[in-house]
């Protein structure tokens, strides 16, 4: 059985286990390649954006017609499989449902600044799904008040995603309506319950993949 998965930053080729085939995030034009091959599994997690042409809805298309199953999740995986999923893609993860679910509709909520290859295409900025879940998770745990996460969502909403970090949080606050102090307890505290949700979601995929499709 031959799976291949793509990913980049969301889930480096380093910690890819044995019996997936890595390769770096998609391309318009690479998910047709790979289904050439006949695997019998495609997971996609990464693909560029802005700087290449994206993955292309005909793609996906074309290898479901070819009996292969398409697993999406984290980024342009998650995406592309909640626009896709009424046709047989199969989206893992909380960010593929926000989507699927239409809380969430921009790109910009997953894209990201990243490294070179030759780095692991490392993140060099932060999602703002994960800037989401993180505030989730400090205000359940009492990290910081709602009306303080509602703030800072807002600020790094408003911000480019290739600028999106956040000590540019931090920095955004005499225009954000919270003082210097507020926002940068709330940034403290946030730093504590940091989540990626987008590693965790990369990583559900793998998982299903290992539990319903005999990878190894």
């Amino acid at each position: 059985m031959k799976a291949i998965i793509f990913s980049g930053p969301s889930l480096p080729a380093s910690v890819i286990p044995s019996g997936l085939e890595w390769r770096p995030p998609l391309r318009q034009g690479d998910l047709h390649r790979a289904a050439l091959e006949r695997p019998t599994v495609l997971g996609v997690i990464d693909g560029y954006f802005e700087t290449s042409p994206t993955v292309w809805h005909e793609e996906i298309l074309f290898a479901l017609d070819r009996g292969i199953a398409v697993y999406g999740a984290a980024s342009i995986g998650a995406l592309r499989a909640a626009e896709l999923h009424t046709y047989g893609m199969i989206g893992v993860g909380r960010i593929f449902e926000w989507f699927r679910d239409g809380t969430l509709e921009d790109d910009d909520e997953v894209a990201l600044l990243h490294g070179p290859p030759e780095l692991g295409f490392l993140p060099l900025t932060e999602a703002m799904v994960n800037v989401r879940a993180t505030v989730q998770e400090a205000i359940r745990h009492d990290l910081v008040g709602a009306y303080t996460g509602t703030r800072v969502i807002e600020i790094a909403k408003s911000m480019f995603y290739k600028t999106r970090t956040w000590d540019a949080i931090l920095e955004a606050a005499p225009v954000s309506g919270l003082s210097d102090e507020q926002l940068r307890r709330a940034c403290a505290s946030l730093s504590a319950a940091k989540v990626d949700l987008k590693r965790r979601d990369a990583l559900a995929l793998v998982q299903t993949l290992f539990r319903y499709h005999s990878v190894g």
